[in-house]
């Protein structure tokens, strides 16, 4: 009886000690950020951005669905079908390819797929606007895509896009837009937390997203 006691209480004491409370939290950090990758994923942010910029740029509804739905197809829903492609294959580990040295082929997916949707979007006419933004992450892929292929340095995406997002925002709504830089902090925490990124990959994806669409987006316009 005074052993089963003494059990019990050791469990409860253990359940309910710093270490405990302390592994909680850590549980708890990582399911936050795993959420915020998966919110905030590349293809999201961009597929969203370019669909609102059509919408910002054209002169009729119509004109912004097929402009929009054209340059979304380009630059996120072909690349990310071939990615859900290769994982069902088993040639990716998974959708946001954690594993590095899987990234080359995708990255050049991305960029050819983005820049060709550049290329038909001006033969059909796009509004300027919605050109400057998509070349502008083509400038931006054309920076991450060697990085990550031939210095072996994962630069993140997942922050490029998000810091790339928030400074065309910026570019076109003011200084309104400024609270969603929020959001790219957010996103490059969640990315060095669940151990996808250093911090110094976090921050020079973010820097080349802002630096693409803050500077060269505004400058195309």
């Amino acid at each position: 009886m005074h052993w089963t006691v003494r059990r019990v209480y050791a469990r409860d004491f253990a359940a309910s000690s710093p270490e405990s409370d302390m592994s909680s939290t850590s549980l708890e950090k990582t399911t936050v950020a795993r959420w915020i990758t998966e919110v905030f994923t590349p293809g999201v942010l961009v597929a969203g951005l370019l669909l609102l910029v059509a919408w910002h740029s054209s002169d009729t509804a119509l004109q912004a669905v097929a402009y929009g739905l054209v340059a979304t197809a380009a630059a996120s829903v072909l690349p990310v079908l071939y990615i859900l492609r290769g994982v069902r294959k088993g040639k990716l580990s998974d959708k946001h390819v954690v594993v590095h040295s899987q990234r080359r082929v995708p990255l050049l997916v991305i960029l050819l797929s983005t820049a060709l949707g550049t290329a038909a979007l001006a033969l059909a006419g796009a509004p300027r606007e919605l050109l400057a933004l998509i070349a502008s992450m083509v400038a931006a892929l054309l920076v991450a895509v060697p990085v990550t292929v031939f210095a072996r340095w994962g630069i993140s995406l997942h922050a490029l896009v998000a810091a790339g997002a928030v400074a065309a925002l910026t570019v076109i709504y003011g200084p309104a837009v400024t609270p969603a830089w929020l959001l790219v902090v957010a996103v490059g925490w969640a990315r060095v937390r669940l151990k996808e990124h250093t911090l110094a990959q976090v921050l020079a994806g973010a820097a080349v997203g802002a630096a693409a669409t803050g500077i060269l987006f505004p400058l195309l316009s």
